[in-house]
């Protein structure tokens, strides 16, 4: 019974610590292939950065950013190969009696196909003409076409955005979510349109791409001194601006996630300590009860190298027992996370293996007390022990 209590302590400490870290394993995979959508080569440069920190009212008073800007960095910029001014305001999309509420509509440039990383799978994007001529024309995102179109073709078919018609030229294909945003319910038209269809009040950020991610720094450091330049920024005066990229928000992931990580490991390893005074208790036990066998051992000429063995033996197998029970617990926990949870779980075997090895390690270092006890036992009066 004290056997089996000891190898329940180690499962729940290994259990409760998997199921964390398997967990928030499942995050990192899930905000990784998020920010892949985003592209790694790609700024993002706006007043606001995307990671607050400090005065908001800083950052609100800052001056907005114009088109003169956008062509001036498309001009003098080195590193870019497509740029796009994009403004963005929240609509309702409706086609007949179905209607799409809280649709991200964004105006754009063409270039902001291949800046988004964007997939066209009916129709086509945005071109320059559309641009040039202020066409009333729109590309759904998939949840948006899904959902006024179910059963026929967006193509060429006319949607109302806040009461006013567009014609639908093309699809995007799935997305989906980053940082908890749905890339797939939104909606995109010539950045002019947009302009003259909901006015030219809000602010504007500039979407870039760069030829190389390699060299993504250099392109940073470049359209700094472009942008201090073009705003007139007076020199030792902060920027006036923010460069965002999507290595920004993971930096600031893996902060929130590194506190998890250490909870986590402060809950398994308490948990793992407990039981690892348990297996020594046990052991103790262990050598007062089998007193008289260690002597019979020793008579027959067994060291004291091969008692420590044998009782480290034994502890170690206790507690890896209880390892490998808690990791069955702990990956099942995680995986009924991810099943009924919005929540992922993702645990790797490097994961499992080291739960597993570090309760096997526990049983070894708290059973060498016991075991060095057992081995220091006198054989006479071992045998002489009732």
């Amino acid at each position: 019974m004290r056997t089996v209590l000891t190898t329940l302590g180690i499962g729940i400490g290994v259990a409760t610590l998997l199921a964390i870290v398997g967990i928030i394993q499942g995050l990192n995979t899930s905000f990784d292939k998020q920010l892949a959508t985003l592209g790694a080569n790609t700024i993002y440069v706006s007043k606001f950065p995307w990671v607050i920190k400090g005065n908001w009212w800083v950052f609100r008073n800052r001056k907005n950013l114009t088109l003169e800007q956008v062509a001036q960095l498309r001009q003098q910029a080195d590193f870019i190969t497509a740029i796009s001014p994009a403004v963005l305001r929240s609509s309702d999309v409706a086609h007949g009696a179905s209607q799409v509420s809280n649709v991200r509509v964004n105006g754009v440039w063409s270039d902001y196909l291949t800046i988004g990383n964007y997939e066209v799978v009916s129709g086509r994007f945005l071109t320059r003409a559309d641009e040039e001529v202020n066409r009333p024309v729109t590309v759904l995102g998939a949840d948006v076409a899904a959902t006024l179109f179910p059963s026929i073709s967006p193509l060429g078919q006319t949607v109302r955005i806040d009461g006013k018609p567009f014609q639908v030229v093309g699809t995007l294909g799935r997305k989906g979510k980053v940082v908890s945003e749905n890339m797939d319910m939104a909606v995109y038209m010539p950045f002019k349109t947009f302009n003259s269809s909901f006015g030219k009040g809000r602010p504007m950020q500039i979407a870039i791409a760069v030829a190389d991610a390699g060299r993504i720094q250099q392109a940073e450091d470049q359209l700094v001194g472009i942008l201090r330049r073009v705003r007139a920024t007076p020199p030792g005066a902060p920027d006036d601006f923010s460069l965002n990229r999507p290595d920004t928000l993971a930096a600031t992931y893996e902060q929130l996630t590194g506190a998890l990580y250490a909870v986590a490991t402060g809950v398994g390893l308490i948990t793992l300590l407990v039981g690892g005074i348990g297996i020594m208790n046990i052991m103790l036990v262990s050598v007062r009860e089998r007193t008289r066998e260690i002597g019979v051992r020793r008579a027959l000429g067994a060291r004291q190298r091969t008692i420590v063995i044998q009782f480290l033996l034994e502890a170690s197998s206790v507690s890896a027992v209880g390892g490998l029970l808690g990791t069955t617990v702990g990956l099942g926990t995680a995986k009924l996370v991810s099943l009924v949870t919005p929540l992922a779980a993702d645990v790797r075997p490097s994961t499992v293996l080291g739960g597993v090895a570090f309760a096997a390690l526990v049983g070894l270092l708290f059973g060498i007390w016991p075991a060095a006890r057992a081995a220091r036992l006198d054989p006479v009066e071992a045998l002489r022990y009732e």
